[in-house]
């Protein structure tokens, strides 16, 4: 899975790495993120939303990403659409 990395948390040097990536192969983006706290995972796992069962299935987790990364997940966003990512 050939990973192209779009960009890293400014705030590193305190000891925070969200990330983010483009899986070429696969089209997606991946994200790095902090865990959150059980009230937000709890709170999102119970929230309804028209067509999606309640709950956090096992193979997926929620994550949180700072908003100061909001221009790295738009890049990534592109970059997963464009047909010459490399």
């Amino acid at each position: 899975m050939p990973l192209v990395f779009i960009g890293i948390d400014p705030n590193t040097g305190d000891k925070q790495s969200p990330t983010v990536w483009v899986d070429q192969e696969n089209r997606e983006l991946v994200l790095q993120g902090w865990k959150p706290g059980p009230d937000l995972e709890a709170e999102c796992a119970a929230t309804y939303i028209a067509g999606h069962a309640k709950g956090i299935p096992d193979h997926e987790a929620v994550i949180r990403i700072p908003a100061r990364m909001v221009h790295m997940i738009r890049e990534a966003c592109d970059a997963v659409e464009r047909s010459d990512i490399r």
